[in-house]
C-alpha cells in the first residue's frame, strides 16, 4: 500500500510485515549510469544517519533491509505531532534534536509531520531524505530556523511551543552551545526579514 508518493521517493507500507519501503526514484533527465550512482548513494548515506542517529539516543525506525535505491524499515504505531503537539511534547522535541545535533547530524526538514508519536509514548524522528553530517551553527541554526517558520506558520500558541523546544533543546546541547545555535537561528531570521 502506498503511504506518500513524493518527488523524490515512494513510501510503502507493507501491512502484514507492518514494515515501511522507501524507494527513491529514478530521475529520466539524468544520464541513467548517473542516477543509478547517484540514488545508491543518497539511500546508503541516509540509512547510515537513520542508523547514527538511533546511536545518538534518537529515537529512529530501525532499518531492516537495505538496496540500492530501497530503505526497508520497521513500522512505528502511532500519529504525527503535526494533529496532537503540545508544550510537553515539544520539550521532548527539544531533547531530541540536541542529540541529534550533539551527534553532528541536521536533519534538514524538522517539521511535526516528520515526528510520530507512538503507542509507547515516544516520539519518533522520520525523513531523513535531506539529512548530512554537519557541525557548524549555521546548519544547525538553519534546521531549527525551518522548524520555528513551520511552528509560526501552523500553530496559534506556536511562541508557547518555541519556548518548551528551546528548553528541551538546552538541557541536552547545554546552555552555551544552545544560546550560540539560537542566536543564530535569530540572525538567520533577520537575514530572511531584509532579503
Amino acid at each position: 500500500m502506498v503511504l506518500i508518493r513524493g518527488a523524490e521517493a515512494t513510501i510503502y507500507l507493507d501491512e502484514e510485515r507492518r514494515e515501511v519501503i522507501k524507494k527513491r526514484l529514478p530521475k529520466r533527465y539524468r544520464v541513467k549510469a548517473l542516477d543509478n550512482a547517484i540514488i545508491e548513494e543518497r539511500t546508503k548515506t541516509e540509512a547510515k544517519i537513520i542508523s547514527d542517529a538511533r546511536r545518538a539516543g534518537v529515537p529512529t525506525p530501525i532499518i531492516l533491509d537495505l538496496k540500492d535505491d530501497e530503505i526497508k524499515m520497521e513500522f512505528i504505531k502511532g500519529e504525527t505531532l503535526r494533529d496532537i503537539v503540545d508544550e510537553q511534547m515539544m520539550e521532548k522535541v527539544g531533547e531530541i534534536v540536541g542529540k541529534l545535533h550533539r551527534g553532528n547530524i541536521v536533519h534538514g526538514d524538522l517539521t511535526t509531520s516528520n515526528m510520530i508519536y507512538s503507542s509507547e509514548d515516544r516520539i519518533y524522528l522520520i525523513d531523513f531524505g535531506l539529512s548530512r553530517y554537519d557541525t557548524e551553527i549555521e546548519a544547525r541554526g538553519v534546521d531549527i530556523h525551518v522548524l520555528f517558520q513551520m511552528l509560526k506558520s501552523t500553530y496559534n500558541d506556536h511562541e508557547d511551543l518555541k519556548n518548551s523546544f528551546i528548553k528541551g533543546y538546552k538541557k541536552i546541547f547545554g546552555e552555551d552551545e544552545g544560546n550560540s545555535v539560537l542566536k543564530r537561528v535569530e540572525a538567520i531570521e533577520r537575514r530572511g526579514r531584509y532579503k
